[in-house]
């Protein structure tokens, strides 16, 4: 595997005003992310970068960060400055949240730090709350719309040490009328 490049070239502040938009930027942002957003720089404050790129004429434009950019244009924000090109720039902001999603939690561990947290926090228990109802009206929807409600489904991936063992493992499993198959990575 070759060397990961550190694409990061500098800190910088600014007013949020003369950060430059993605053009591209597919996101959108409902009203009860923007509150949620306000709840948290009311309770803890800015804690997080923005991402940007230097166009040709020295201007910052966004990444990522659009909305907190939006919050105050008056604010001066910090922002986490790319060595990218424009190509780049726009794989980053096709992918950056997806990324994110791609990311699943252990729910144990969760629902202890949600339980701490939510406690101290009235922002942060008013997020999940709206992520709750969201997805209760996403459920509701689909219903309503006649939608299947997909099945939980549970897997057991096993790691081999090379494809005969897959192999004989698969094989195996199929006789004892196991559903299974094989996968490479």
């Amino acid at each position: 595997m070759r060397p990961i490049r550190n694409r990061i070239i500098k800190h910088v502040r600014i007013r949020a005003a003369e950060l430059v938009p993605h053009e591209l930027n597919p996101r959108v942002h409902s009203d009860a992310q923007r509150r949620a957003l306000r709840m948290l720089y009311e309770e803890i404050g800015f804690a997080r970068s923005l991402l940007a790129y230097p166009l040709p004429d020295g201007r910052l434009k966004l990444i990522d960060g659009h909305l907190r950019a939006t919050m105050d244009p008056e604010q001066e924000v910090d922002v986490e400055v790319l060595d990218v090109n424009e190509s780049e720039a726009r794989a980053l902001l096709l992918a950056i949240d997806p990324l994110a999603q791609l990311a699943g939690y252990e729910s144990d561990t969760l629902e202890k730090l949600r339980a701490t947290v939510e406690a101290d926090s009235a922002a942060v228990k008013s997020l999940w709350q709206t992520l709750q109802e969201a997805s209760e009206r996403t459920k509701r929807a689909m219903k309503r719309d006649g939608a299947e409600e997909l099945p939980e489904q549970f897997f057991v991936l096993i790691e081999c040490a090379d494809e005969e063992q897959q192999r004989a493992l698969l094989e195996r499993f199929t006789a004892e009328g196991l559903q299974c198959q094989a996968k490479l990575s």
